[in-house]
């Protein structure tokens, strides 16, 4: 099969032919149709992710279709129309069977811990516990797009912010997973404010339901949020992962207010000072982190796709070749983009 395969960090991703991955007793193998190509991705590529093992094959927003399954594989067939989640759990620990996949000890995660969908084929362990099948509704591009952004924005919002209707909801930085979670709060009722320094970006929430749009190189963010909201935002996100925007996102929180740290921070930035005193202790802030969504809660987010709440699609802005993906992590580096971009061509 063919691959964009990384030999070095921080350099091309030439396409190779790579043999076929080995179908596992427990999983599946999916013939590749769409892959997202998000900014983890882009942490993979830069070398910060300690998982990362040279050669390497990244790519875990996938979308495609089963071509073959192993022997201990009893809930899919070949044929059908599948995704998974991006962290993949073992099913059998006290995590996965309280319904907490994304923290099991033993996971699996596509694209990191093993290669990934930058190819024509990918093999998901533990096929029955981790693949999910996809809606008629939502086609493969759709659902590259949604991939773990929107996915980790709506446990973001949902499971962990615990969003509310008329409740105020904060977004520093509208990429694809801030823009995912302004058209999931917007779809809960609540009024959210997005935050970025992109002008595109910006009016990208608008149209997604974005009730206030910031530019956040026009002054001190916390602040403005606090005025704009009538005290403090009651749920903030930092959908980014950089010391400001973390900063940022606990200034702007109201009294009691949730922090929900989205964003992988990487470097210095995974080691903030935390103003504790002032912020967390003196409003009596909550910070949760998280970190993608399991398999068990994607159909109550299909759920919002087919009662028309959300509309996935709309965050798709560019498709690629797959040797497009060099230049779209290049992108990156400059935290200009907006939307998601997708491979929807994985021959070429």
């Amino acid at each position: 099969m063919k691959a964009a395969v990384m030999m070095e960090f921080d350099g091309a991703l030439p396409l190779e032919q790579v043999p076929d991955p080995a179908c596992p007793r427990d999983g599946a193998i999916v013939a590749v149709r769409a892959c997202g190509v998000c900014r983890s991705d882009h942490h993979a590529w830069k070398g910060v992710d300690p998982d990362v093992v040279l050669p390497h094959v990244m790519g875990h927003e996938f979308a495609g279709e089963v071509i073959e399954t192993g022997p201990e594989c009893r809930a899919f067939r070949v044929g059908e129309r599948v995704t998974a989640p991006f962290v993949l759990g073992c099913g059998a620990c006290a995590d996965c069977r309280a319904g907490e996949h994304t923290i099991c000890n033993r996971q699996h995660v596509i694209g990191f811990t093993f290669w990934g969908a930058f190819a024509e084929r990918v093999a998901i362990p533990r096929a029955d516990f981790n693949l999910v099948r996809l809606p008629d509704t939502v086609g493969f591009t759709a659902a590259a797009g949604m991939g773990c952004r929107v996915t980790t924005a709506f446990r973001a919002v949902v499971d962990r912010g615990r969003l509310q209707p008329g409740e105020w909801l904060a977004v520093h930085g509208c990429g694809g997973v801030g823009l995912s979670a302004v058209m999931i709060g917007a779809a809960l009722g609540a009024q959210v404010l997005a935050i970025d320094i992109n002008a595109e970006a910006l009016d990208m929430a608008r149209e997604f339901g974005a009730t206030a749009i910031l530019d956040a190189s026009a002054g001190e963010v916390g602040e403005a949020v606090r005025d704009i909201t009538g005290g403090g935002a009651h749920v903030s996100l930092d959908a980014l992962g950089v010391t400001a925007t973390f900063e940022n996102s606990l200034r702007c929180l109201r009294k009691m207010g949730r922090h929900v740290q989205i964003g992988m921070p990487v470097g210095a930035h995974a080691t903030p000072t935390l103003p504790l005193l002032d912020l967390v202790y003196a409003r009596q802030l909550t910070l949760h982190g998280t970190r993608g969504l399991g398999a068990n809660r994607f159909p109550a987010l299909f759920a919002m796709v087919a009662a028309g709440r959300i509309d996935p699609a709309r965050l798709v802005t560019n498709t690629i070749p797959l040797s497009g993906a060099e230049a779209a992590l290049r992108a990156m580096d400059r935290f200009q983009g907006h939307g998601v971009t997708v491979i929807d061509r994985l021959d070429c």
